[in-house]
This record gives C-alpha cells, structure tokens and sequence, in this order.
C-alpha cells in the first residue's frame, strides 16, 4: 500500500516540479507581432527601429 502511495505522489508532483522549472526558463516562446522585436533588457516585445 505504502508502494502504490508514494507513486501516486511522484506521479501527480513531478509534472507539477517540471513546469514550475519551465517557468524560470531563459528563452521566450512567444514571437512578437510584425515591426516588433524581442528585448532580452526588458524582457518584453518592442517596436523595432531601423536606421
């Protein structure tokens, strides 16, 4: 019974672990709209200049 407990609990905790890590993660998945472009400074879309 403790078997089947403890792997009720890995199964419902480490998805939930691997998400959370996900969250923190360096990279940005979302694209930004045409005539803008990503700044890594402030971690946001911006409108892109070109010179």
């Amino acid at each position: 019974m403790k078997t089947v407990l403890l792997t009720a609990l890995l199964t419902a905790a480490l998805p939930a672990v691997a998400f959370a890590d996900g969250c923190s993660s360096k990279t940005h998945a979302m694209s930004c709209a045409d005539g803008m472009t990503w700044d890594e400074a402030t971690k946001s879309c911006t409108k892109q200049i070109s010179s």
